[in-house]
């Protein structure tokens, strides 16, 4: 096993009214490629055995960090593993998808050690972050996004719920859609990813949309967009609500009516009683 570098901290969050003591363990090991270290921070509640939520971070794929995961849902019980993964600068698509499948592979089989679920695992993340946790989520059991990093190769990275905020979904569609101003943003940080603009890569484009993987053995998703996103239409979270639907799956889009590009206000008390309600009903069964 390759060494963990841990850095174990307890501190108190306040949640509303409420505080929780939280245990977090920052910059675990969860594989390695090259000389490269993937590392992630896992934050436990105070209540026994939670469910875990895989935060994927956003950046427009070539920024960002693990270093600020919305603690919101440790009020709700669920613990969060807040991943790092290679950004675009560093390695073009498919290597964020073999990066985060590495990372649950991981966070499953680790599952007794920290103390949460391995049965049921939800991911989750913000713009490019949802992009990509939706699309970990509907390629369940793709090897040809699987990839082989880390030492749990044979580990399931199979996920159970999807929790997607305004992630774009159809790279092939997404242009069309766009305003002026979302083009300008899009547009080259699509091309970045993909290694070539959507045009000269149509095949790494569709293989990179979430609409275009859905299959009919999908897990359960719930959408939040706002009706004013210039950066990523609404239009995207549109389309694969349809996908869905056309495979008779479960899909919940949850509109944020005045709501523009951003975590605020998708994080208040009021849509996060939707995400406990949502995955309630999937965890469940």
């Amino acid at each position: 096993m390759p060494r963990l570098v841990y850095l174990l901290s307890f501190f108190c969050i306040a949640f509303s009214s409420e505080a929780q003591t939280v245990k977090n363990i920052k910059d675990i090991i969860y594989a390695e490629t090259g000389s490269r270290k993937l590392l992630l921070d896992l934050y436990m509640p105070s209540n026994p055995n939670p469910y875990l939520i895989v935060w994927i971070h956003g950046g427009a794929w070539h920024s960002g960090s693990k270093e600020s995961p919305p603690v919101i849902f440790l009020s709700s019980g669920y613990a969060i593993a807040s991943v790092d993964y290679r950004l675009s600068i560093e390695a073009k698509f498919p290597a964020q998808i073999h990066d985060i499948k590495a990372a649950v592979r991981y966070l499953r089989a680790n599952a007794t050690k920290h103390g949460y679920h391995a049965d049921k695992i939800i991911i989750a993340g913000s713009s490019a972050g949802g992009h990509l946790a939706t699309l970990v989520g509907v390629t369940n059991n793709d090897p040809a996004l699987e990839g082989t990093l880390g030492l749990y190769t044979q580990t399931s990275s199979s996920i159970q719920a999807i929790v997607d905020y305004y992630g774009p979904s159809n790279f092939t569609s997404i242009m069309k859609q766009s305003t002026p101003h979302g083009v300008g943003v899009r547009g080259p940080a699509i091309a970045l990813l993909l290694g070539h603009t959507v045009d000269n890569a149509t095949d790494m484009a569709k293989k990179a949309s979430p609409v275009m993987q859905v299959e009919a053995s999908d897990p359960p998703l719930l959408i939040f967009h706002g009706d004013q996103d210039i950066q990523v239409p609404i239009n995207q979270s549109h389309e694969l609500v349809g996908v869905y639907k056309a495979n008779g799956l479960k899909v919940q889009l949850e509109v944020v009516h005045g709501a523009g590009h951003t975590e605020k206000p998708y994080f208040d008390p009021q849509y996060q009683r939707i995400v406990e309600t949502f995955l309630a009903d999937v965890l469940k069964n």
